[in-house]
């Protein structure tokens, strides 16, 4: 069996436990949790995520992201994301829930709180709550109001599995957060889905 053809069983079996883990009730902590391990199971995997397949992003754009599947409706939106080495991405929500999986490489994942009270349209506040490094054999798993901020480090590109309730590219609602200005605003797509 080929490399593709395993890799195509490995993501419908994954994503078949996933459906089977939400179906199952409401997405809070201990569901997201499980679906992680689903998640980090699939990436625990590194030869069905070959570089010839997905190979790492250039210096112009320090990140690809590719499309492994999804579904009709474009929920259980399941990438690859690759990243070089001093990418960052700044404090964001995901507005739906989100577990990454490390394949390799490492990435910090800082958690935070916000404390404002939020009635200042545009003003935010947040406290740091954790620092999770992703990396193979670990993840994060995320609610739709969890807010993180991404940084690349190490000497070499991560390979990392992203799995999100509902395609990135129906996200309009998400938002990024500025730490030093205290400022919130709509979150663009950014870098571009391969397909």
């Amino acid at each position: 069996m080929s490399i593709a053809n395993r890799r195509q069983a490995a993501v419908e079996s994954a994503i078949a436990d996933v459906k089977g883990i939400i179906a199952g009730g409401p997405v809070d902590r201990p569901t997201v949790a499980r679906v992680l391990e689903v998640l980090k199971g699939l990436a625990a995997q590194p030869e069905l995520w070959p570089a010839a397949d997905f190979p790492a992003p250039g210096e112009d754009t320090r990140q690809a992201r590719y499309l492994i599947t999804e579904d009709p409706d474009r929920t259980f939106a399941l990438y690859l994301n690759t990243m070089l080495p001093g990418r960052k991405i700044p404090p964001h929500n995901h507005t739906t829930w989100a577990c990454i999986a490390g394949i390799e490489g490492e990435e910090h994942n800082t958690v935070y709180e916000r404390v404002d009270d939020g009635s200042r349209e545009g003003h935010a506040e947040l406290g740091k709550q954790e620092m999770v490094v992703v990396a193979a054999g670990s993840g994060i798993a995320m609610l739709p109001d969890d807010i993180h901020s991404v940084d690349i480090v190490g000497d070499r590109p991560i390979r990392h599995l992203h799995l999100y309730g509902r395609a990135l590219e129906t996200l309009s609602e998400r938002v990024t957060y500025d730490l030093e200005a205290k400022t919130v605003k709509p979150m663009p797509i950014g870098v571009q889905t391969r397909r």
